[in-house]
């Protein structure tokens, strides 16, 4: 009885910190499989949001988000927060947004983990594309 009660809380754990988003996210460029960034996810009160932490592209440090049409016009990108409002649905993470801030474009999106990657899909109606990012101790 005491094993299967161990299994069972080791099974509960690993399944909790399998699908854990926070914490520090190295962003990869989908079309060139470069990495860009690095994003720390944040959960306070059930809703997560997202901030570019660090630019891996020196020249892009200072960039500020021209195309972006919200409050984040013409902020810098640097310290940017580009997820918002991500609420957990069982195995997934949605309901939020994420923000492009090449194109200041902003999508619905959906958040999943899988191993040590985290999903990231932003898509508006049925069109989608998702990346997948590599979680760092960074």
């Amino acid at each position: 009885m005491r094993y299967t009660a161990t299994i069972l809380a080791l099974s509960l754990t690993t399944a909790a910190c399998a699908q854990d988003i926070a914490g520090r996210w190295i962003t990869v460029d989908d079309n060139t499989g470069k990495q860009r960034s690095m994003v720390e996810i944040t959960v306070k009160n059930g809703v997560a949001s997202g901030h570019i932490r660090e630019i891996f592209d020196k020249s892009k440090e200072g960039k500020t988000c021209q195309a972006c049409t919200d409050d984040r016009k013409g902020k810098p990108v640097l310290g940017m927060e580009i997820i918002r409002g991500m609420v957990r649905d069982g195995e997934e993470w949605n309901d939020g947004t994420i923000l492009d801030p090449d194109n200041g474009k902003v999508y619905d999106c959906k958040l999943w983990v899988e191993g040590d990657k985290l999903k990231v899909r932003g898509y508006i109606a049925f069109f989608f594309r998702t990346q997948t990012w590599l979680r760092t101790d960074h």
